[in-house]
């Protein structure tokens, strides 16, 4: 009878190196981690401008086109009209800059003249001062204003 110890002596290859497939994998987790730290960074350092004012929107007019942005200003005493699908009224930044908003949607309950105001919408043309807004955000505590002087006050001079 043949014996079977011999084939069970033969020669077999040794094992992969568990280091080599260790190595890949840790570069797979090293190349997948940076990237999430690239997404999360260029999401973080996009949505850090929260708004632009109107002096700021007016002067970089030609770069915004009518592209979404939050456009904040103050609502001129006065402007407010209610319409079929939200409000018109005018917001104005300092030197007389003024832009003309028409909101869709019902305006917060806190919405009123002389105050400060944030619309999310955009610019109806490249070149035009009238913004379609989609949403009206109400500035109504004093600490922001306290904390950012130089941002916007109400034309009289109140921080509400």
């Amino acid at each position: 009878m043949p014996s079977t110890e011999t084939s069970e002596l033969s020669p077999v290859a040794p094992p992969k190196s568990p280091s080599r497939s260790r190595w890949r994998s840790v570069g797979v987790l090293v190349v997948l981690g940076a990237a999430i730290i690239v997404l999360l960074s260029q999401g973080i350092l996009h949505s850090l401008n929260y708004f632009e004012t109107v002096d700021q929107a007016l002067a970089q007019r030609s770069s915004l086109g009518t592209k979404v942005i939050r456009l904040e200003g103050v609502v001129k005493p006065g402007s407010i009209s209610r319409t079929s699908n939200g409000a018109s009224f005018v917001i104005t930044g300092s030197k007389d800059r003024q832009v003309f908003v028409d909101a869709h949607g019902s305006p917060p309950q806190l919405f009123q003249a002389d105050i400060p105001v944030v619309v999310v919408g955009h610019f109806t043309s490249s070149t035009s001062l009238d913004f379609e807004g989609t949403q009206i955000l109400v500035k109504h505590t004093a600490t922001y204003i306290a904390a950012h002087p130089k941002r916007v006050k109400a034309p009289n001079g109140t921080t509400r």
